[in-house]
Parts: C-alpha cells; structure tokens; sequence
C-alpha cells in the first residue's frame, strides 16, 4: 500500500473544499498584514516608498502563490 493511496482513503468528501477557503481566508489576512506594515513603513519614512512597495508586492505575490497551491490541492481532494 503507497501513501498516496493511504492519503486517498483517510480524505472525506467535502474538507478539501473547506482547505480551500481556508487557505482563501489566510491569503487575505497576510495580505492585509503586508500592507498594513508597508503603509506604516511608508508613513514613518515616505523617501524610501518605492523600495517598500516594491518589497510589499513581492510579498504579496509570495503570499497569493501559496495561496492559490493549497486552494488547488484542495479542490483536487475534494474531487475524490
């Protein structure tokens, strides 16, 4: 017995779909986060705005490719 197929026996229908929105959920809370921290930074020290909002897109497109893997994976599970 592989561990694929003992991963694909333990899955329920229906918590891939939950994973997915959960990791949805946690997409907008980092995201808010990075942003959150790069409005104060550029508040406290608006000549280097550039170098942090391109520091905060970076982030942010980190943060929503993750995002995107797990939501996928869990559609896929939930496919079973």
């Amino acid at each position: 017995m592989t561990l694929m197929t003992i991963l694909l026996d333990v899955v329920q229908p229906g918590y891939g779909a939950i994973g997915a929105g959960l990791a949805a959920i946690g997409a907008g809370i980092g995201i808010g986060q990075i942003g959150k921290g790069a409005v104060e930074a550029i508040a406290r020290q608006p000549e280097a705005s550039g170098e942090i909002r391109a520091n905060m897109i970076l982030a942010a497109a980190l943060v929503e490719g993750v995002a995107l893997l797990a939501a996928v994976a869990g559609l896929l599970a939930s496919l079973k």
